[in-house]
């Protein structure tokens, strides 16, 4: 681990997400600091958030993702075209082979994904996580591969909240890291918790609910630290 990780030492970062708004409580403060700073940020979602909808659903939530990155200064957006729900069921090297793809695209320094864990548990979040490290792994791990996991103190301290409101999917094991495992971790506060906490607006069909029962102030410091582990470390360094 690099104990002086910081979001300048990112470059290029490419997050591959499963829906719209999973962008927004993982990284929505990593994007806005990095955008800030000049350095380039692609977003690519693998489905566009239509599951128990129709088409009109999916539209709403392409609008809310424009409006979300726009937030946080990202300008740069792809959507995969797997289906909500369904992402399990796609090929593994079909969904690797789309990452790749963006990867060779956009040569990213950094990767921003889920862990194995899917940090709900959310099947499309654990298939999503499996394409960009399968992708990462057959790129030649050139890019440091950063996955968005949750710390002991962040259970200690929202954990009861989360359990309330339906956070985890059913039979999950989210993950609970000591502080110590954490590569990157970003806090958010000041003119940066404002643009996450617009960020998190943005997505109204996802987070109105959310806002309505716990407010805003709640809200934003419940997902206020934005932390990650990086994989496969040492095979990246020997790769490098």
């Amino acid at each position: 681990m690099d104990d002086t990780l910081a979001v300048r030492h990112l470059g290029t970062v490419l997050g591959v997400w499963a829906h719209p708004d999973d962008e927004a409580y993982l990284s929505a403060g990593l994007m806005a600091l990095a955008c800030s700073a000049g350095q380039r940020v692609v977003v690519a979602t693998a489905t566009d958030g239509e599951l128990g909808g129709d088409e009109a659903v999916a539209e709403v939530r392409r609008h809310e993702l424009a409006h979300s990155l726009a937030s946080v200064g990202v300008t740069e957006h792809r959507w995969l075209g797997f289906r909500d729900g369904r992402c399990p069921a796609v090929d593994p090297a079909v969904g690797a082979a789309a990452v790749r793809a963006l990867i060779d695209a956009v040569r990213p320094d950094t990767l921003l994904t889920f862990g194995p864990d899917g940090l709900t548990g959310h099947p499309d979040h654990i298939a999503v996580g499996r394409w960009v490290e399968d992708a990462w792994r057959a790129d030649g791990c050139r890019a440091r591969l950063l996955q968005a996991t949750l710390t002991q103190r962040f259970h200690r301290r929202w954990g009861a909240l989360c359990a309330r409101t339906g956070v985890w999917m059913p039979g999950a094991e989210p993950p609970a890291v000591p502080e110590h495992a954490v590569a990157l971790r970003v806090s958010v506060h000041g003119h940066t918790g404002h643009r996450k906490l617009a960020a998190l607006q943005a997505h109204t069909s996802q987070t109105a609910g959310l806002r309505a029962a716990v407010g805003d102030e709640t809200l934003l410091r419940w997902w206020a630290e934005e932390t990650f582990v990086q994989a496969g470390a040492t095979l990246a360094a020997a790769a490098a």
